[in-house]
């Protein structure tokens, strides 16, 4: 009896080597121009080319500027990345999205939204959020540089095999409630080292009842946990959501794609090495206090006090709350903030913006509130326009930026200044993350929209 994770990674395997990691064969490497220098500078002083190259696709993401793509790259070091990973992607001959093509946009958009990833895959990139392809119901973790040479080389890697979990979350989630906040509340629950060492398989209703986007937040956000990857098994949601999809398969080949893709699912008897269960209903909407993303409460609770925390932890917490200019026991609600950024590999989707727009329709955005709502591609900016949501957030006072990372992690021009709150949807919270100095508190689309219009936290139910 298997899992689904043992059902990929099983039909995967090339060799084992005794006492030693796993041969795995990848299905697709995604590849953008921060991890991947050092990865052909390898490949050219070993006088390798790559392997499989049909299966690599490349694009810039985490350095583009968010407006004027159309004009040259102000910083120095974005702009040496980005040309970078053109000239190389040039030289040995892979697929690449530059900026302003219309298959640009965030690697962890990209792939999903064009059919590029698709279920019963294994992929990898050098970014961590790669567990985010795990939604569609693929094996996807993140690795790092010298492992992307090891992909590009081969079309393998060598690994060893995570452990199982399955974590369960039963029942109908309230009024409010998304799946962003659902995996703060797991994070909150579990802690950010709580998965380490597992690949996790997201079940239950509530999971099941998300879209395929609610789906990919969640997966996203797996390796905040301390999870290799995260994963849902494919289903009516998924299928529904590929068809037609520029890159999946068509005709008779779809017909026999899904055929293999409905038996890409746990056995019933299958034994996870963890099991957990939660249940929707205790799952209020969600906001990070802290400096890391298990650091969680409910919207409507009060930042814990002192007497709640391990003696072991203390020290590290007030130094996070210090940082925050937080107090153990606080409310956070009814907060000054001064940020808003929607968008990131975590929220940049058309869900997230549809979600934004319907709580800031017929409303403005507060003064003194910066905000940057950022689409994780440009087919998401297409649909922003096509459904007239960027005619919504004109009137409520928003602009819509171009795609890329942006204010996720301050590699670009978004950056939040020191000692400023920023309410973001991205997936980290650390220290300086957003920009040096900066505060962030992560939470859904609708909280950060509730934000936007108040210009302080606010219960997004209470608007709704």
């Amino acid at each position: 009896m298997n899992t689904l994770f043992d059902k990929i990674w099983d039909s995967h395997v090339v060799s084992i080597v005794p006492d030693g990691p796993t041969q795995l064969y990848i299905d697709r490497l995604y590849a953008h121009e921060v991890t991947s220098p050092q990865a052909f500078d390898g490949l050219r002083a070993r006088k390798l080319k790559c392997f499989r190259p049909e299966k690599i696709f490349c694009m810039p993401d985490h350095n583009t500027p968010t407006h004027d793509q159309d004009k040259p790259i102000a910083d120095p070091i974005s702009k040496t990345q980005v040309d970078t990973l053109a000239k190389n992607t040039e030289e040995f001959g892979l697929n690449h999205f530059g900026m302003l093509n219309p298959k640009n946009g965030i690697i962890h958009v990209v792939g999903p939204e064009r059919g590029l990833t698709l279920p019963g895959m294994t992929i990898v990139c050098g970014d961590s959020h790669t567990s985010t392809h795990g939604a569609m119901g693929a094996v996807a973790f993140g690795i790092g540089t010298s492992e992307v040479e090891m992909v590009m080389a081969s079309q393998c890697i060598l690994q060893q095999k995570p452990k199982s979990m399955r974590i369960r979350v039963e029942g109908t989630l309230g009024k409010g409630v998304t799946a962003k906040d659902v995996a703060l509340y797991l994070m909150s629950k579990i802690t950010t080292s709580g998965a380490t060492g597992y690949f996790v398989e997201y079940a239950g209703s509530a999971v099941k009842n998300l879209t395929m986007e609610g789906r990919l937040t969640l997966c996203n956000l797996s390796i905040e946990m301390g999870a290799r990857g995260g994963m849902i098994a494919p289903d009516e949601t998924t299928f529904n959501y590929l068809k037609g999809r520029e890159n999946a398969p068509k005709g008779e080949a779809w017909e026999k794609a899904v055929a293999y893709w409905r038996t890409l699912k746990s056995d019933d008897n299958a034994v996870f090495d963890k099991e957990l269960v939660y249940m929707a209903e205790d799952i209020k909407p969600m906001i990070t206090y802290g400096t890391n993303p298990g650091m969680g409460m409910s919207i409507d609770s009060n930042i814990p006090t002192l007497d709640t925390i391990d003696k072991a932890g203390q020290q590290s917490y007030l130094k996070s709350l210090d940082y925050m200019g937080f107090k153990p026991g606080e409310k956070l609600l009814g907060h000054k903030i001064d940020y808003v950024f929607l968008g990131a590999c975590t929220n940049g989707r058309i869900e997230d913006f549809r979600a934004f727009a319907s709580m800031v329709k017929g409303k403005k955005k507060a003064d003194g509130v910066v905000a940057w709502l950022v689409p994780g591609s440009w087919m998401v900016d297409a649909q922003i326009r096509e459904e007239g949501i960027d005619k919504i957030l004109a009137e409520a006072g928003f602009e819509v930026r171009q795609p890329g990372c942006s204010a996720c992690l301050a590699m670009n021009d978004d950056k939040v200044p020191a000692g400023k709150y920023s309410v973001s949807t991205s997936n980290r919270n650390f220290e300086g993350r957003q920009g040096p100095g900066s505060r962030t508190l992560l939470c859904s689309p609708l909280v950060a929209a509730a934000a936007a219009i108040t210009g302080v936290i606010t219960d997004p139910r209470d608007l709704l």
